[in-house]
C-alpha cells in the first residue's frame, strides 16, 4: 500500500515539475550532515546539493564561482534554499555576479539561519565572507531565523533582512536550524521553498514522507 502510495506522489509531483523550479541546495560550513533538512531534500527530484568547494575551509573566491557555474549550468529555473554560510554564499554571488539574463532564471531563495560574519566572534573558518554584502537581492528572498541561533542574534537577522529586502520569518527558539535543532524533513520549510519555486507544497511535503518511510 505505501509503495502505490509512493508512486501516486511521485507521478503527481512529476506532473507538475515541468512548471516547477530546480532547487539548489547550498550547505554551510563543514557541509550538511545526513540528519539534515538539506540532505532529507536531496531526496528529491530536481533537488541537488551544489559542491561549492572546500566545506571545512570554505573560501568566497572558490564558493561564488561554483555556485555562479551552477546557475548558469541549469537548464531550467532555479530556487536557492542555502542554510548558515550557503546564504553568504547566495548575497555575495547576487552582489558579483548577477546579470540581467538571471532574471527569469532565478526564482528566488530560501535563506536559512544566516550568520553573523561581522560579529567579533565569529567562528575564524567564515572571516572570508566578511563584510556582510549589503545590496539588495535581486530576487525575492525569505529569510527563516531563529531567536536563539547561537551565530546570530535575532535582531541581527532582522537587520539581514531588511538589508537584503527578505522577508522574514521568525521560527521561535530552534538552535542554528540544522540537524541539531530536530527538524527532520521539515515541513514548515518546504511549504516556504514552494511558495518560491511553483512546486505543489502538498505533494513535496507527502513525497519525502514518503521517501523517508522507505528508505
Amino acid at each position: 500500500m505505501i509503495a502505490l502510495e509512493a508512486d501516486f506522489a511521485r507521478a503527481a509531483l512529476a506532473s507538475e515539475i515541468p512548471e516547477a523550479a530546480d532547487v539548489l541546495l547550498l550547505p554551510g560550513l563543514d557541509d550538511s550532515p545526513r540528519g539534515h533538512w538539506q540532505s532529507h531534500w536531496e531526496q528529491l527530484g530536481r533537488f541537488r546539493r551544489v559542491e561549492l568547494g572546500d566545506w571545512a575551509r570554505p573560501q568566497l573566491h572558490e564558493w561564488v564561482p561554483a555556485l555562479d557555474r551552477a546557475v548558469r549550468e541549469s537548464a531550467r529555473p532555479v530556487v536557492l534554499a542555502a542554510h548558515s554560510l550557503g546564504c553568504l554564499a547566495a548575497s555575495w554571488w547576487a552582489s558579483l555576479c548577477w546579470v540581467g539574463a538571471f532574471r527569469d532564471k532565478v526564482r528566488g531563495a530560501l535563506l536559512v539561519a544566516p550568520p553573523d560574519v561581522d560579529a567579533l566572534d565569529a567562528e575564524p573558518r567564515i572571516r572570508d565572507f566578511r563584510p556582510l554584502p549589503k545590496a539588495r537581492l535581486p530576487f525575492r528572498s525569505i529569510l527563516v531565523a531563529s531567536r536563539d541561533d547561537p551565530h546570530a542574534p535575532f535582531a541581527r537577522s532582522q537587520a539581514m533582512a531588511a538589508t537584503w529586502g527578505s522577508e522574514l520569518v521568525d521560527a521561535g527558539p530552534a538552535g542554528h536550524l540544522n540537524a541539531e535543532s530536530g527538524l527532520y524533513e521539515w515541513a514548515q520549510g518546504l511549504r516556504l521553498l514552494a511558495g518560491l519555486s511553483g512546486h505543489n507544497a502538498n505533494l513535496l511535503v507527502a513525497e519525502l514522507g514518503l521517501r523517508t518511510a522507505l528508505a
